[in-house]
């Protein structure tokens, strides 16, 4: 198959992951035949320090006229002084918005390996594989109003939690079938002891629930959800929640495997879908060759079978993932006695070693 694919490395560290992402996914192209046609575009506080916007409109044009987007990470303290409308995180939520990608799928999986990489005892975390369908387009982060006003003491911030029926019906829906792919159980996370939002959540999604009769759907209260996720992570299959309570929770899960580094995202819900890691730029480490890049390469797997339908090629980098942990390399994250400390070009060959020879 031939598909273009839209490169936007950002700031930070992801100016060093998506290259070893790229590697990977042209060295599936050439072993399986297909043709990936890669093309960069400036996104974030990168964009921001050539043409003085995050989203610039050519990036916005490219990311709409590829088949699939790949992002790195955007941020960083030197543009924390900027307009709020102006912040490179602004980029996010643009193409989110633009690309119409309304459901992020962040898998938490524990690679057996990375047990005692986990600040949490071995037998809370074994066999943890849980997946967070977070909605992502709606809620506190878009709605209206929102903003800073003046008042006659000072000053007020306004953010307002919004949702609708349809908004919530069909990231139910994509919770409940991918549930249906993996142990039937999904949980839903709301605040609707509290707000009317969450009020409305939890009836859209009971109401949804009702063409799925063959999965289990549980609620569960957000802080609740936090507390459960470190107390007894096993116990979840399926997360459906908010934006926010899924941009909260879904990093809390990453936790759980050992690493942020190590967790992979899907953004979906239109023709052109988004992929990146879940972590951010990391400024602290950016440039010393030391960042994880597996995250990345796994949301490229990701990309490979949600945005293209090729499920052997993705399947191929995650074979290759997973041999590369059980020869003994790790980067710095996830190091443990006895392993072989490598930095971020050095996991990118050794992973594209592995695909190359199983």
């Amino acid at each position: 198959m031939k598909a273009k694919i839209a490169v936007l490395a950002g700031d930070g560290v992801g100016r060093e992951i998506v290259p070893e992402a790229v590697k990977v996914l042209r060295a599936v192209a050439q072993r399986f035949g297909h043709t990936f046609e890669f093309s960069a575009g400036d996104i974030g506080g990168h964009a921001i320090d050539k043409v003085g916007v995050p989203l610039p409109q050519a990036t916005l044009s490219l990311a709409k006229e590829s088949d699939a987007v790949l992002l790195g990470a955007v941020g960083g303290p030197k543009w924390e002084g900027l307009d709020y409308s102006l912040r490179p995180e602004r980029a996010l939520l643009g193409l989110r918005e633009e690309l119409g990608l309304f459901a992020n799928l962040r898998p938490a999986k524990l690679y057996p390996m990375l047990a005692d990489a986990s600040t949490l005892k071995r037998d809370v975390i074994e066999g943890i594989d849980l997946l967070v369908v977070r909605e992502l387009i709606g809620g506190i982060y878009f709605g209206k109003p929102k903003g800073i006003e003046k008042t006659p003491t000072g000053e007020r911030g306004i953010n307002t939690e919004v949702y609708t029926t349809e908004e919530i019906r069909r990231i139910a829906t994509v919770a409940f079938d991918a549930a249906r792919k993996r142990k039937r159980k999904v949980a839903s996370i709301d605040k609707a002891n509290v707000l009317e939002s969450s009020e409305l959540w939890r009836r859209v999604v009971i109401e949804a629930h009702k063409n799925y009769s063959d999965v289990e759907l549980t609620h569960m209260y957000v802080d609740n959800c936090a507390m459960q996720l470190v107390r007894n992570p096993k116990q979840f299959d399926v997360i459906v929640t908010t934006n926010m309570f899924g941009d909260i929770l879904s990093d809390e899960a990453a936790m759980l495997t050992g690493s942020i580094g190590m967790l992979p995202s899907a953004s979906i819900g239109a023709r052109v879908g988004m992929y990146e890691p879940i972590h951010g730029s990391a400024p602290d480490i950016a440039g010393r060759n030391i960042a994880n890049p597996i995250a990345t390469i796994a949301s490229a797997a990701m990309m490979l079978s949600y945005s293209f339908h090729l499920d052997k090629e993705a399947e191929a980098i995650e074979r290759a993932i997973l041999h590369t942990l059980e020869q003994g390399y790790r980067t710095k994250d996830i190091q443990s006695p006895g392993c072989q400390l490598m930095g971020t070009v050095e996991m990118g060959e050794a992973i594209l070693k592995s695909l190359n020879q199983n």
